[in-house]
Protein backbone atom coordinates (compact mmCIF):
# COMPACT_ATOMS: atom_id res chain seq x y z
CA UNK A 1 0.00 0.00 0.00
CA UNK A 2 2.84 2.51 1.09
CA UNK A 3 4.51 1.25 -2.37
CA UNK A 4 1.46 2.50 -4.49
CA UNK A 5 0.92 5.91 -2.22
CA UNK A 6 4.49 6.25 -3.25
CA UNK A 7 3.74 5.50 -7.14
CA UNK A 8 0.94 7.89 -6.79
CA UNK A 9 2.52 10.94 -5.40
CA UNK A 10 5.64 10.51 -7.67
CA UNK A 11 3.08 10.33 -10.71
CA UNK A 12 1.27 13.58 -9.43
CA UNK A 13 4.52 15.46 -8.34
CA UNK A 14 5.95 14.76 -12.29
CA UNK A 15 1.84 16.21 -13.57
CA UNK A 16 2.49 19.05 -11.39
CA UNK A 17 6.01 19.86 -13.04
CA UNK A 18 4.65 19.37 -16.73
CA UNK A 19 1.75 20.91 -16.12
CA UNK A 20 3.77 23.63 -14.45
CA UNK A 21 6.23 23.55 -17.52
CA UNK A 22 3.01 24.04 -20.01
CA UNK A 23 1.98 27.00 -18.07
CA UNK A 24 5.14 28.58 -18.69
CA UNK A 25 5.19 27.94 -22.44
CA UNK A 26 1.09 28.93 -22.95
CA UNK A 27 2.17 32.26 -21.28
CA UNK A 28 5.25 32.85 -23.84
CA UNK A 29 2.57 31.13 -26.39
CA UNK A 30 0.23 33.87 -25.92
CA UNK A 31 2.48 36.90 -25.22
CA UNK A 32 4.59 36.20 -28.40
CA UNK A 33 1.35 35.90 -30.72
CA UNK A 34 -0.12 38.75 -29.18
CA UNK A 35 3.32 40.88 -29.98
CA UNK A 36 2.96 39.94 -33.03
CA UNK A 37 -0.87 40.25 -33.75
CA UNK A 38 -0.06 44.09 -33.10
CA UNK A 39 3.04 44.41 -34.53
CA UNK A 40 1.25 43.46 -37.69
CA UNK A 41 -2.03 46.14 -36.78
CA UNK A 42 0.79 48.52 -36.32
CA UNK A 43 1.96 48.70 -39.39
CA UNK A 44 -1.70 48.38 -40.84
CA UNK A 45 -2.22 51.82 -39.25
CA UNK A 46 1.10 52.86 -40.19
CA UNK A 47 0.26 52.21 -43.82
CA UNK A 48 -3.43 53.45 -43.45
CA UNK A 49 -2.61 56.82 -44.04
CA UNK A 50 -0.83 57.11 -47.01
CA UNK A 51 -3.66 54.55 -48.64
CA UNK A 52 -6.40 56.91 -47.31
CA UNK A 53 -4.28 59.92 -48.80
CA UNK A 54 -4.02 58.16 -52.31
CA UNK A 55 -7.31 56.68 -52.22
CA UNK A 56 -8.50 60.47 -51.83
CA UNK A 57 -5.93 62.16 -54.57
CA UNK A 58 -5.45 58.90 -56.90
CA UNK A 59 -6.75 59.87 -60.58
CA UNK A 60 -8.24 56.70 -60.80
CA UNK A 61 -11.58 57.65 -63.24
CA UNK A 62 -8.39 59.32 -65.74
CA UNK A 63 -6.68 56.15 -65.68
CA UNK A 64 -9.69 53.90 -66.29
CA UNK A 65 -9.40 55.44 -69.67
CA UNK A 66 -5.72 55.78 -70.00
CA UNK A 67 -3.99 53.66 -72.70
CA UNK A 68 -0.94 53.06 -70.35
CA UNK A 69 -3.01 50.87 -67.56
CA UNK A 70 -1.99 47.46 -68.59
CA UNK A 71 -4.50 44.83 -70.22
CA UNK A 72 -5.44 42.05 -68.35
CA UNK A 73 -7.15 38.99 -68.84
CA UNK A 74 -9.59 37.54 -65.92
CA UNK A 75 -10.17 34.02 -65.42
CA UNK A 76 -13.81 32.97 -63.79
CA UNK A 77 -13.55 29.03 -62.48
CA UNK A 78 -16.90 28.05 -62.35
CA UNK A 79 -18.37 24.56 -61.10
CA UNK A 80 -22.39 24.98 -60.93
CA UNK A 81 -22.77 28.65 -60.93
CA UNK A 82 -26.19 28.51 -63.04
CA UNK A 83 -27.63 30.49 -59.70
CA UNK A 84 -24.76 33.32 -60.14
CA UNK A 85 -22.80 33.23 -63.38
CA UNK A 86 -25.36 35.50 -65.38
CA UNK A 87 -24.70 38.32 -62.72
CA UNK A 88 -21.07 37.68 -62.56
CA UNK A 89 -20.30 38.31 -66.24
CA UNK A 90 -22.43 41.18 -66.54
CA UNK A 91 -20.67 42.82 -63.89
CA UNK A 92 -17.19 42.12 -65.68
CA UNK A 93 -18.29 42.95 -68.84
CA UNK A 94 -19.29 46.52 -67.19
CA UNK A 95 -15.97 47.44 -65.62
CA UNK A 96 -14.52 50.25 -66.42
CA UNK A 97 -11.17 49.34 -67.98
CA UNK A 98 -9.83 50.23 -71.19
CA UNK A 99 -8.87 46.83 -72.40
CA UNK A 100 -9.28 43.37 -70.82
CA UNK A 101 -11.13 40.19 -71.37
CA UNK A 102 -13.49 37.70 -69.68
CA UNK A 103 -12.48 34.25 -69.48
CA UNK A 104 -15.10 31.91 -67.91
CA UNK A 105 -13.93 28.11 -67.57
CA UNK A 106 -16.76 25.65 -67.02
CA UNK A 107 -15.02 23.18 -65.08
CA UNK A 108 -17.52 20.05 -65.81
CA UNK A 109 -20.47 21.68 -63.97
CA UNK A 110 -23.30 19.05 -63.38
CA UNK A 111 -25.57 21.81 -63.28
CA UNK A 112 -26.59 24.61 -66.26
CA UNK A 113 -23.70 26.75 -65.99
CA UNK A 114 -22.77 26.16 -69.51
CA UNK A 115 -26.70 26.16 -71.06
CA UNK A 116 -27.05 29.39 -69.40
CA UNK A 117 -23.86 31.01 -70.39
CA UNK A 118 -24.28 30.20 -73.80
CA UNK A 119 -27.61 31.18 -74.31
CA UNK A 120 -27.21 34.24 -72.43
CA UNK A 121 -24.81 35.53 -74.66
CA UNK A 122 -25.69 33.89 -77.79
CA UNK A 123 -21.88 32.35 -77.81
CA UNK A 124 -20.88 30.81 -80.55
CA UNK A 125 -18.16 27.65 -80.51
CA UNK A 126 -14.69 28.77 -82.31
CA UNK A 127 -11.12 27.24 -82.79
CA UNK A 128 -9.04 29.72 -81.34
CA UNK A 129 -4.70 29.59 -80.64
CA UNK A 130 -4.44 28.16 -77.45
CA UNK A 131 -0.68 28.09 -76.08
CA UNK A 132 0.45 24.95 -74.13
CA UNK A 133 2.18 26.14 -71.19
CA UNK A 134 0.48 23.90 -68.80
CA UNK A 135 -1.52 20.67 -68.69
CA UNK A 136 -5.51 20.19 -68.21
CA UNK A 137 -7.96 18.17 -68.14
CA UNK A 138 -9.57 18.06 -71.70
CA UNK A 139 -11.56 20.92 -73.12
CA UNK A 140 -14.69 20.38 -74.86
CA UNK A 141 -14.49 23.47 -76.48
CA UNK A 142 -14.23 27.68 -76.91
CA UNK A 143 -17.04 29.77 -77.34
CA UNK A 144 -17.21 32.90 -78.14
CA UNK A 145 -19.96 36.01 -79.49
CA UNK A 146 -18.65 38.71 -81.69
CA UNK A 147 -21.07 40.79 -79.78
CA UNK A 148 -18.92 40.49 -77.19
CA UNK A 149 -15.55 40.80 -77.95
CA UNK A 150 -13.85 40.20 -74.86
CA UNK A 151 -15.69 37.44 -73.74
CA UNK A 152 -14.89 34.25 -73.95
CA UNK A 153 -16.24 30.45 -72.23
CA UNK A 154 -13.95 27.27 -72.04
CA UNK A 155 -15.94 24.35 -71.44
CA UNK A 156 -13.89 21.50 -70.09
CA UNK A 157 -13.84 18.47 -68.05
CA UNK A 158 -13.72 18.62 -64.11
CA UNK A 159 -10.54 18.81 -62.48
CA UNK A 160 -10.75 21.74 -59.99
CA UNK A 161 -10.62 24.99 -59.72
CA UNK A 162 -6.59 24.99 -60.41
CA UNK A 163 -7.31 23.19 -63.40
CA UNK A 164 -9.95 25.87 -64.93
CA UNK A 165 -7.63 28.67 -64.47
CA UNK A 166 -4.73 26.77 -66.09
CA UNK A 167 -7.00 26.63 -68.50
CA UNK A 168 -7.74 30.16 -68.56
CA UNK A 169 -4.42 30.91 -68.73
CA UNK A 170 -3.37 29.07 -71.74
CA UNK A 171 -6.33 31.05 -73.94
CA UNK A 172 -5.36 34.70 -72.04
CA UNK A 173 -3.56 36.82 -74.27
CA UNK A 174 -2.37 39.57 -71.83
CA UNK A 175 0.56 39.62 -69.31
CA UNK A 176 -1.79 40.08 -66.25
CA UNK A 177 -3.78 37.43 -65.34
CA UNK A 178 -6.66 38.57 -62.73
CA UNK A 179 -8.77 35.59 -61.07
CA UNK A 180 -12.15 35.59 -59.60
CA UNK A 181 -14.75 33.49 -57.99
CA UNK A 182 -17.94 32.87 -59.63
CA UNK A 183 -19.56 33.75 -56.66
CA UNK A 184 -18.14 37.55 -56.79
CA UNK A 185 -19.16 40.77 -58.05
CA UNK A 186 -16.28 43.66 -58.58
CA UNK A 187 -16.69 47.09 -57.62
CA UNK A 188 -16.53 48.90 -61.41
CA UNK A 189 -13.48 50.52 -60.83
CA UNK A 190 -11.61 47.77 -58.54
CA UNK A 191 -9.24 46.02 -61.72
CA UNK A 192 -8.42 49.92 -61.97
CA UNK A 193 -7.42 50.27 -58.70
CA UNK A 194 -5.59 46.97 -58.25
CA UNK A 195 -4.08 47.78 -61.62
CA UNK A 196 -2.61 51.13 -60.07
CA UNK A 197 -0.96 49.45 -57.59
CA UNK A 198 1.03 47.88 -59.96
CA UNK A 199 1.72 50.37 -62.52
CA UNK A 200 3.51 52.14 -59.07
CA UNK A 201 5.99 49.41 -59.86
CA UNK A 202 5.51 46.84 -62.60
CA UNK A 203 8.75 45.47 -62.72
CA UNK A 204 8.64 44.07 -59.45
CA UNK A 205 4.94 43.44 -58.58
CA UNK A 206 4.13 39.63 -59.17
CA UNK A 207 0.88 40.14 -57.60
CA UNK A 208 -1.51 42.43 -55.53
CA UNK A 209 -4.65 41.09 -53.74
CA UNK A 210 -7.71 42.89 -53.33
CA UNK A 211 -10.14 43.27 -50.61
CA UNK A 212 -12.85 40.67 -50.39
CA UNK A 213 -16.47 41.66 -48.63
CA UNK A 214 -19.48 39.90 -47.97
CA UNK A 215 -22.28 40.94 -50.16
CA UNK A 216 -24.66 39.11 -48.10
CA UNK A 217 -27.90 41.15 -47.14
CA UNK A 218 -26.74 44.20 -50.05
CA UNK A 219 -28.93 44.63 -52.29
CA UNK A 220 -27.36 43.81 -56.38
CA UNK A 221 -28.89 45.25 -59.23
CA UNK A 222 -27.64 44.34 -63.18
CA UNK A 223 -24.47 42.92 -61.35
CA UNK A 224 -23.68 45.54 -59.46
CA UNK A 225 -23.83 46.36 -55.75
CA UNK A 226 -26.53 49.17 -55.09
CA UNK A 227 -27.49 49.09 -51.70
CA UNK A 228 -24.48 48.23 -48.90
CA UNK A 229 -25.80 46.74 -45.73
CA UNK A 230 -23.94 44.54 -42.79
CA UNK A 231 -25.46 40.40 -43.17
CA UNK A 232 -28.83 40.23 -41.62
CA UNK A 233 -27.88 36.73 -41.13
CA UNK A 234 -25.77 35.74 -38.08
CA UNK A 235 -23.00 33.66 -39.55
CA UNK A 236 -22.44 35.98 -42.30
CA UNK A 237 -22.09 38.60 -39.65
CA UNK A 238 -19.87 36.94 -37.91
CA UNK A 239 -17.38 36.28 -40.93
CA UNK A 240 -17.79 40.01 -42.07
CA UNK A 241 -16.15 41.57 -38.88
CA UNK A 242 -13.73 38.71 -39.39
CA UNK A 243 -12.98 39.65 -43.08
CA UNK A 244 -12.28 42.98 -42.32
CA UNK A 245 -10.05 42.28 -38.92
CA UNK A 246 -7.85 39.47 -41.49
CA UNK A 247 -8.30 42.36 -44.66
CA UNK A 248 -7.35 45.62 -42.82
CA UNK A 249 -5.94 44.48 -39.59
CA UNK A 250 -3.65 42.03 -41.23
CA UNK A 251 -2.77 41.96 -44.29
CA UNK A 252 -2.05 46.06 -45.26
CA UNK A 253 1.00 45.42 -42.36
CA UNK A 254 1.78 41.79 -43.81
CA UNK A 255 2.14 43.29 -47.62
CA UNK A 256 4.32 46.44 -45.67
CA UNK A 257 7.30 44.33 -44.91
CA UNK A 258 6.42 41.76 -48.44
CA UNK A 259 5.23 38.75 -46.09
CA UNK A 260 2.16 38.59 -47.29
CA UNK A 261 1.04 34.70 -48.08
CA UNK A 262 -2.00 34.43 -49.61
CA UNK A 263 -3.94 36.41 -52.25
CA UNK A 264 -7.28 35.91 -51.69
CA UNK A 265 -8.86 33.58 -54.73
CA UNK A 266 -11.73 35.75 -54.97
CA UNK A 267 -9.65 38.77 -56.56
CA UNK A 268 -6.13 39.29 -57.23
CA UNK A 269 -3.91 39.82 -59.96
CA UNK A 270 -0.53 38.33 -61.25
CA UNK A 271 2.12 38.91 -63.53
CA UNK A 272 1.50 35.87 -65.82
CA UNK A 273 4.79 34.90 -67.23
CA UNK A 274 6.04 34.17 -63.21
CA UNK A 275 3.06 32.11 -62.82
CA UNK A 276 3.75 30.37 -66.03
CA UNK A 277 7.53 29.77 -65.12
CA UNK A 278 6.71 28.19 -61.61
CA UNK A 279 4.13 25.65 -63.51
CA UNK A 280 0.72 27.09 -63.10
CA UNK A 281 -2.14 26.33 -60.26
CA UNK A 282 -0.72 22.85 -58.48
CA UNK A 283 -3.90 20.89 -58.81
CA UNK A 284 -5.11 18.68 -55.86
CA UNK A 285 -4.72 21.53 -53.43
CA UNK A 286 -7.71 23.16 -51.58
CA UNK A 287 -5.94 26.17 -50.78
CA UNK A 288 -4.62 27.00 -54.06
CA UNK A 289 -4.65 30.53 -53.60
CA UNK A 290 -2.01 30.09 -51.06
CA UNK A 291 0.00 27.73 -52.85
CA UNK A 292 0.47 29.92 -55.67
CA UNK A 293 1.89 33.12 -53.48
CA UNK A 294 4.40 30.73 -51.63
CA UNK A 295 5.68 29.67 -54.41
CA UNK A 296 6.18 32.62 -56.35
CA UNK A 297 7.80 34.19 -53.20
CA UNK A 298 10.28 30.89 -53.39
CA UNK A 299 10.74 31.50 -57.38
CA UNK A 300 11.78 34.90 -56.59
CA UNK A 301 13.72 34.11 -53.97
CA UNK A 302 15.88 31.46 -54.96
CA UNK A 303 16.24 33.29 -58.64
CA UNK A 304 17.32 36.76 -57.04
CA UNK A 305 14.47 38.58 -58.53
CA UNK A 306 13.50 41.72 -56.91
CA UNK A 307 9.45 41.33 -55.97
CA UNK A 308 6.75 41.96 -53.95
CA UNK A 309 3.69 40.62 -53.11
CA UNK A 310 1.15 43.86 -52.48
CA UNK A 311 -2.34 44.70 -51.53
CA UNK A 312 -5.19 46.99 -52.51
CA UNK A 313 -7.79 47.84 -49.80
CA UNK A 314 -9.43 49.93 -52.29
CA UNK A 315 -9.98 47.58 -55.10
CA UNK A 316 -12.96 45.53 -53.61
CA UNK A 317 -14.53 42.43 -54.80
CA UNK A 318 -18.04 41.39 -53.13
CA UNK A 319 -18.37 37.76 -52.46
CA UNK A 320 -21.55 35.15 -50.99
CA UNK A 321 -20.77 33.79 -47.32
CA UNK A 322 -21.91 30.61 -46.26
CA UNK A 323 -25.20 31.59 -44.37
CA UNK A 324 -25.83 28.11 -42.56
CA UNK A 325 -23.10 26.31 -39.99
CA UNK A 326 -23.06 23.35 -42.94
CA UNK A 327 -21.47 25.32 -45.68
CA UNK A 328 -19.84 27.26 -43.04
CA UNK A 329 -18.03 24.35 -41.38
CA UNK A 330 -17.42 22.59 -44.84
CA UNK A 331 -15.64 25.82 -46.07
CA UNK A 332 -13.70 26.05 -43.17
CA UNK A 333 -12.69 22.66 -42.69
CA UNK A 334 -11.12 22.78 -46.29
CA UNK A 335 -9.25 25.93 -45.60
CA UNK A 336 -7.29 23.87 -42.50
CA UNK A 337 -6.92 21.05 -45.18
CA UNK A 338 -5.49 23.07 -47.38
CA UNK A 339 -2.82 25.68 -45.19
CA UNK A 340 -1.74 22.14 -43.27
CA UNK A 341 -0.92 20.66 -46.64
CA UNK A 342 0.81 23.88 -48.14
CA UNK A 343 2.83 24.22 -44.76
CA UNK A 344 3.66 20.45 -44.88
CA UNK A 345 5.13 20.31 -48.78
CA UNK A 346 5.69 23.88 -49.04
CA UNK A 347 6.67 26.12 -46.43
CA UNK A 348 8.39 23.62 -44.47
CA UNK A 349 11.80 23.95 -47.00
CA UNK A 350 11.84 27.50 -46.50
CA UNK A 351 11.36 28.07 -42.80
CA UNK A 352 14.39 29.57 -41.25
CA UNK A 353 16.60 29.64 -44.13
CA UNK A 354 18.32 32.98 -44.54
CA UNK A 355 17.35 33.13 -48.58
CA UNK A 356 14.19 33.26 -48.03
CA UNK A 357 14.64 36.24 -46.09
CA UNK A 358 10.77 37.95 -43.71
CA UNK A 359 9.12 35.04 -45.66
CA UNK A 360 11.01 32.54 -44.37
CA UNK A 361 11.86 34.37 -41.07
CA UNK A 362 8.87 35.78 -39.69
CA UNK A 363 6.00 34.90 -41.88
CA UNK A 364 6.42 30.95 -42.16
CA UNK A 365 6.99 30.82 -38.57
CA UNK A 366 3.77 32.64 -37.88
CA UNK A 367 1.66 30.53 -39.73
CA UNK A 368 2.94 27.58 -38.45
CA UNK A 369 2.90 28.26 -35.33
CA UNK A 370 -0.32 30.57 -34.77
CA UNK A 371 -2.34 29.04 -37.46
CA UNK A 372 -1.61 25.66 -38.35
CA UNK A 373 -0.28 24.55 -34.97
CA UNK A 374 -3.29 26.43 -33.17
CA UNK A 375 -5.68 23.90 -32.78
CA UNK A 376 -3.54 21.63 -31.06
CA UNK A 377 -2.32 23.87 -28.62
CA UNK A 378 -5.83 25.24 -27.61
CA UNK A 379 -6.95 21.48 -27.33
CA UNK A 380 -4.10 20.98 -24.92
CA UNK A 381 -4.63 24.49 -22.78
CA UNK A 382 -8.26 22.97 -22.56
CA UNK A 383 -6.89 19.72 -21.04
CA UNK A 384 -4.24 21.36 -19.08
CA UNK A 385 -6.80 23.65 -17.46
CA UNK A 386 -8.69 20.62 -16.18
CA UNK A 387 -5.26 19.20 -15.33
CA UNK A 388 -4.81 22.58 -13.13
CA UNK A 389 -8.67 22.34 -11.59
CA UNK A 390 -8.43 18.56 -10.53
CA UNK A 391 -4.30 19.36 -9.01
CA UNK A 392 -5.74 22.61 -7.27
CA UNK A 393 -2.65 24.23 -8.96
CA UNK A 394 -4.72 27.01 -10.16
CA UNK A 395 -7.99 28.95 -8.53
CA UNK A 396 -10.84 29.97 -10.46
CA UNK A 397 -9.65 33.75 -10.68
CA UNK A 398 -6.25 33.44 -11.65
CA UNK A 399 -8.29 31.24 -14.70
CA UNK A 400 -10.91 34.65 -15.26
CA UNK A 401 -7.78 37.12 -15.30
CA UNK A 402 -5.98 35.15 -18.16
CA UNK A 403 -9.22 34.35 -20.31
CA UNK A 404 -10.33 38.04 -19.64
CA UNK A 405 -6.80 39.27 -20.90
CA UNK A 406 -6.72 37.70 -24.12
CA UNK A 407 -10.00 38.44 -24.76
CA UNK A 408 -9.63 41.90 -24.75
CA UNK A 409 -6.25 42.00 -26.29
CA UNK A 410 -8.30 40.02 -29.26
CA UNK A 411 -11.30 42.42 -29.08
CA UNK A 412 -8.91 45.86 -29.25
CA UNK A 413 -6.93 44.65 -32.73
CA UNK A 414 -11.00 43.74 -33.51
CA UNK A 415 -12.02 47.63 -32.56
CA UNK A 416 -8.52 48.70 -34.68
CA UNK A 417 -9.92 46.97 -37.85
CA UNK A 418 -13.26 48.75 -38.36
CA UNK A 419 -10.88 51.98 -37.23
CA UNK A 420 -9.44 51.58 -40.42
CA UNK A 421 -12.19 50.42 -41.96
CA UNK A 422 -14.25 53.99 -40.84
CA UNK A 423 -11.01 56.11 -41.31
CA UNK A 424 -10.38 54.91 -44.70
CA UNK A 425 -12.92 53.47 -46.54
CA UNK A 426 -16.27 53.68 -44.63
CA UNK A 427 -18.38 51.37 -46.88
CA UNK A 428 -21.43 51.33 -44.43
CA UNK A 429 -23.27 54.22 -44.83
CA UNK A 430 -25.79 53.64 -41.64
CA UNK A 431 -24.37 54.13 -37.79
CA UNK A 432 -26.41 51.33 -36.93
CA UNK A 433 -24.34 49.00 -39.43
CA UNK A 434 -21.40 50.12 -37.17
CA UNK A 435 -23.22 49.24 -34.07
CA UNK A 436 -23.39 45.96 -35.20
CA UNK A 437 -20.04 45.30 -36.66
CA UNK A 438 -18.60 46.53 -33.33
CA UNK A 439 -21.61 43.91 -31.39
CA UNK A 440 -19.95 41.26 -33.86
CA UNK A 441 -16.76 42.00 -33.19
CA UNK A 442 -17.35 41.23 -28.88
CA UNK A 443 -19.67 38.36 -29.95
CA UNK A 444 -17.19 36.60 -32.48
CA UNK A 445 -15.32 35.60 -29.41
CA UNK A 446 -17.59 33.76 -27.25
CA UNK A 447 -17.82 30.96 -29.63
CA UNK A 448 -17.07 31.48 -33.12
CA UNK A 449 -13.37 31.38 -32.74
CA UNK A 450 -13.76 28.46 -30.66
CA UNK A 451 -15.67 26.30 -33.37
CA UNK A 452 -13.12 27.52 -35.96
CA UNK A 453 -10.38 26.01 -33.71
CA UNK A 454 -12.43 22.66 -34.42
CA UNK A 455 -13.04 23.20 -37.39
CA UNK A 456 -9.47 23.70 -38.55
CA UNK A 457 -8.95 20.76 -36.38
CA UNK A 458 -11.34 18.48 -38.17
CA UNK A 459 -9.87 19.83 -41.66
CA UNK A 460 -6.35 18.46 -40.70
CA UNK A 461 -7.91 14.92 -39.66
CA UNK A 462 -9.30 15.15 -43.36
CA UNK A 463 -6.07 15.44 -44.70
CA UNK A 464 -4.25 12.74 -43.07
CA UNK A 465 -7.22 10.58 -44.54
CA UNK A 466 -6.38 11.77 -47.39
CA UNK A 467 -9.76 13.26 -48.18
CA UNK A 468 -9.34 15.92 -50.47
CA UNK A 469 -12.75 16.50 -51.44
CA UNK A 470 -14.38 20.24 -51.86
CA UNK A 471 -16.84 19.32 -49.35
CA UNK A 472 -20.86 20.97 -49.18
CA UNK A 473 -21.27 24.72 -51.45
CA UNK A 474 -24.66 25.52 -52.12
CA UNK A 475 -24.92 28.73 -53.98
CA UNK A 476 -27.87 31.07 -53.51
CA UNK A 477 -29.26 34.57 -55.80
CA UNK A 478 -27.05 37.12 -54.92
CA UNK A 479 -30.18 38.94 -53.52
CA UNK A 480 -31.62 36.50 -51.20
Amino acid sequence: MRMLDYYLQQATDFLREFLLGYGYFAMYYSLIITFIYFLIFGLSIRHTYPLQRGIKYNRVQKLSGSEHVPPVSLLVPAYNEELMIKENVRSLLALNYPEYEVIVVNDGSKDDTAKIMIEEFQLKEIKPFVANHIKTEKVRGYYHNPEYPNLYFIDKENGGKADSLNAGINLSRYPLISTIDADSLLEKDALTRIARVYMENPEDTVAVGGNVRIVNSCTVEDGMVKNIRFPKKMWPALQNVEYIKAFLGGRIGWSSINGLIIVSGAFGVFQKDKVIAIGGYRGGYPGEDMNIVIKLHRYCLENKIPYHVAFCPDAVCWTQAPDTYRILSSQRMRWGRGNLKNMIEEGRHMIFRPRYKVFGFLTLPYNILFETLNPYFRLSGLIAMIGYWLLNMADWKTVVVFMLVNFFSCFILSLGALFIEEKAFSRYPKLSDLHKMMLYSFLMFLGYRQVGVLWRFLGHIDFFRNNNSWGTMVRTNFNK
